[in-house]
């Protein structure tokens, strides 16, 4: 594929090796007094390298080069430790590149191994002005908290459905948690229960205005997004259920059949109902 990449100039180079740990996927090496590309897996293209070469060796082109492959970085990063793996999720946090973010926390994920926690987020602009519609992937520790206070496990922002991008990197292959807003208040153990290892998005069927765009941006996200199941979590009031219909409309209308469950809160605060539909 036609992509971005770090090219090096030989004679320029020499050997300093100030680039290597300024590469945080582990794609540059001194091997016989030079900085090279081990792999082209290994390099984004994104040239964090650049300014730490004295003698500007270092370019970013444009040539055929194999697709970056994060899953095989993160095999490599996971041997230098804590310190390594933070460094590799902040260098892709702070460049934006979400979707390489998330398929990193998977990795580690799957293979038990914590995750690092930041204790700022990067500043991003949004789109509309609003700060309070921009988009954020929180990074939160791999583990379990049974006593003591809950951590919350709320992984993205915004959550409600008309601030969302159906595209947004945290959607990808997602699990989608449905729930309309009274549910989190409601139910006390929302985000053990529900949230965890979910995205999300929230509604209210009764006051919302626009209920079409609700549906585009649902079959958006099964569509583009590649959702892997949708759960809706509703209230057992009457009018909450028009959040069950709308998330089964729009797996009617997608190009992809994925599976809806359906949980019922009661108002006490008790899972009343649970049905696949």
């Amino acid at each position: 594929m036609l992509r971005k990449i770090i090219q090096i100039d030989e004679e320029k180079c020499d050997g300093c090796s100030n680039c290597v740990p300024e590469c945080h996927e582990g794609a540059l090496q001194i091997i016989d007094g030079k900085a090279r590309l081990i792999s082209d897996l290994f390099c984004d293209g994104l040239g964090a390298c650049l300014g730490h070469c004295p003698t500007g060796a270092l370019t970013v082109v444009e040539r055929e080069a194999e697709p970056y492959d994060e899953k095989k970085v993160m095999e490599t990063i996971v041997k230098g430790g804590p310190n390594v793996i933070k460094a590799h999720l902040k260098h892709m946090r702070d460049h934006k590149e979400f979707e390489f973010l998330t398929q990193a926390i998977d990795y580690l994920n799957d293979h038990n191994i914590p995750v690092p926690v930041f204790d700022e987020q990067p500043k991003q602009s949004a789109s509309c002005g609003c700060p309070g519609s921009q988009e954020k992937l929180f990074i939160k520790e791999n583990e379990d908290d049974e006593t003591g206070q809950r951590k919350s496990q709320l992984t993205q922002w915004p959550i409600q459905l008309h601030l969302v991008s159906p595209t947004a990197a945290y959607y990808r292959n997602s699990n989608l948690l449905l729930a309309a807003d009274c549910c989190a208040f409601s139910y006390g153990d929302f985000h053990k229960d529900f949230i965890k290892g979910k995205s999300i998005a929230i509604a209210c069927p009764k006051l919302d205005s626009n209920k079409q765009v609700y549906l585009d941006k649902l079959i958006t996200m099964i569509n583009d997004a590649s959702l892997q199941s949708i759960t809706v979590v509703i209230m057992q009031v009457p009018c909450c259920g028009g959040l069950a219909q709308l998330a089964q409309q729009a797996v009617e209308h997608a190009n992809r059949k994925i599976p809806v469950t359906v949980v019922v809160i009661g108002i006490e605060g008790e899972i009343l109902q649970k049905v696949e539909l």
